[in-house]
């Protein structure tokens, strides 16, 4: 018992170790933490299916005008919609290491898209393994992009290289398939689901799985199927917003009206004269052939009769902006960024078409799963589960969601940010910024594009957020801003025809017409 004692003592003290300094090689796997049995549950299968900047309303059901995804409206239809679905930080690689660990971005320390996880950072499906699940994970990683070795956590294995290729580049292009190099074939989207599907197809029955199938899409460069080439080419785009009233006497932020002209900007689109339209016509040709994968998996399920049982969650890691504030991509905080698809089915659990208003976090899924596996989450992670609220809608749940994007020299748009979200307001801050903060009323205002940091009447709220946002980082252990050598060029260049020799006006609250010190010596 005195051993037992010991080790628990140690196991505690690295856990607080990891809290300050980042979650890293703190005990080995075979000193996983205990992660309790739940009383009465059976373990159940899962599947996970993870897409690449795919955000939250482009499917069908969520509204879209005119994208066609009837599988993924299927999930809507017979499960759950998450409609308040966020990631901690909005960018691949941070959003990927929340997913798999439940942690925090500045915990895991995973902090951009160049860096590998630390060594020694715990998964969720070891526990997974642990507790007799057979384990597969299929396409993207991308934590580190200099090799594409199986991962702890899994017993089958097949990825790439970092961003990997819609397409095979060459002919000598391989895929990592349980340690052997193998060609890739054709087009991937289509190519992952086929290793899904034969994964699925030769289980031995008698062991709980779990599958977690990581596309690549639908992120840049958007290549569509070519069954799917030009099918919106003559689609109307007048509804894609252009950063309407993103303006300086609306305090709209003045790095942000910068920004409209940069590789993230509407004005010079990753560097390119194709433009905004281009763009997302690719873009949504390119989310037909997720939708075509997602239907596979569900007729697979069900040719295995293990469909109504199977818990599946599809999700995206990260959201994307489509001219919202004049912007495309990313990383900022705004909701077209920071906001993603999440639905779930699972026909023997859920009642179909529940919708979910809760605010869900990326951090949430490890223990969602582990709970669906009957155990549960170690006391380490950030993140709940979720797996009760459709059938226990007052249970209570976070009234906050914190958000976090640490500056990139090769992305130098867009600077350090803080974020709170709540049910009804957003309050946004920046570090080492000469700039105005924000403070949105999402109900009255969901594009975000009236500033009332600076409203008067709104003073409580804004002084209220954040004192919370900050309390929330504390508690975290985020008031430390992890920092990474640079790596990667810089995509920092802005167009000149489009106004790139001349900066942004000063947010209109910053500027005064008179000396306000009138004491100075």
């Amino acid at each position: 018992m005195a051993v037992l004692s010991r080790r628990v003592t140690v196991l505690a003290s690295a856990f607080s170790l990891a809290a300050l300094i980042g979650f890293s090689a703190v005990c080995p796997a075979e000193d996983l933490p205990e992660t309790p049995k739940r009383d009465a549950i059976k373990p159940r299968n899962v599947v996970f299916i993870l897409t690449d900047d795919h955000r939250y309303d482009a499917m069908g059901f969520a509204g879209h005008p005119f994208l066609e995804t009837p599988h993924l409206d299927s999930l809507a239809a017979n499960g759950v919609h998450l409609k308040n679905a966020f990631v901690t930080t909005s960018l691949c690689s941070p959003s990927r290491a929340s997913i798999l660990t439940g942690l925090y971005t500045h915990k895991h320390r995973v902090i951009d898209n160049n860096r590998t996880v630390p060594e020694g950072t715990l998964f969720f499906p070891q526990y997974l393994q642990r507790a007799g699940y057979e384990t597969a994970f299929i396409g993207k990683w991308h934590m580190g992009g200099h090799h594409d070795d199986p991962r702890p956590g899994f017993d089958h294995w097949i990825s790439f290289r970092g961003q990997g290729n819609y397409l095979p580049p060459g002919p000598n292009y391989t895929l990592n398939v349980n340690g052997k190099r193998v060609k890739q074939k054709g087009y991937i989207t289509d190519e992952l689901t086929d290793y899904a599907i034969d994964w699925l197809d030769q289980r031995d029955d008698e062991e709980p799985f779990f599958l977690y199938l990581s596309h690549k899409a639908v992120h840049a460069n958007f290549t569509p199927a070519k069954r799917h080439e030009g099918r919106y080419a003559d689609a109307d785009l007048s509804f894609l917003p252009r950063g309407e009233n993103i303006k300086a006497e609306n305090d709209a932020p003045r790095w942000v009206r910068d920004q409209k002209n940069s590789w993230h900007g509407i004005d010079f689109s990753y560097q390119s004269a194709r433009g905004l339209d281009y763009l997302y016509r690719r873009y949504c040709e390119s989310v037909l052939a997720v939708d075509d994968s997602v239907g596979r998996v569900l007729d697979q399920l069900k040719k295995m009769g293990i469909h109504d049982d199977t818990l599946v969650i599809y999700m995206g890691d990260n959201g994307f902006m489509w001219g919202e504030h004049g912007l495309i991509d990313k990383r900022v905080s705004y909701e077209a960024s920071i906001r993603v698809p999440m639905m779930m089915q699972c026909p023997n659990l859920f009642k179909g078409g529940t919708v979910v208003e809760n605010v869900i976090g990326n951090i949430d899924v490890g223990p969602t799963i582990l709970h669906a596996a009957g155990l549960q989450a170690p006391d380490y992670m950030d993140g709940r589960s979720f797996l009760d609220i459709p059938n226990r809608p007052d249970m209570p749940w976070r009234d906050y969601f914190l958000y976090v994007y640490y500056w990139e020299k090769n992305f130098p748009q867009s600077p350090t940010q803080f974020a709170l979200r709540g049910d009804r307001f957003k309050y946004i801050t920046y570090y080492g910024l000469w700039d105005v903060d924000e403070l949105y009323d999402l109900t009255t205002d969901p594009g975000e594009t009236k500033n009332l940091i600076n409203n008067p009447d709104y003073n409580s709220v804004a002084e209220e957020m954040e004192n919370k946002l900050y309390e929330m980082l504390g508690e975290a252990g985020g008031m430390d801003i992890p920092m990474n050598q640079p790596k990667g060029r810089s995509q920092n260049k802005r167009w000149a025809e489009k106004g790139g020799k001349e900066a942004a006006d000063f947010p209109a609250s910053l500027v005064v017409e008179e000396p306000i010190n009138q004491q100075a010596h």
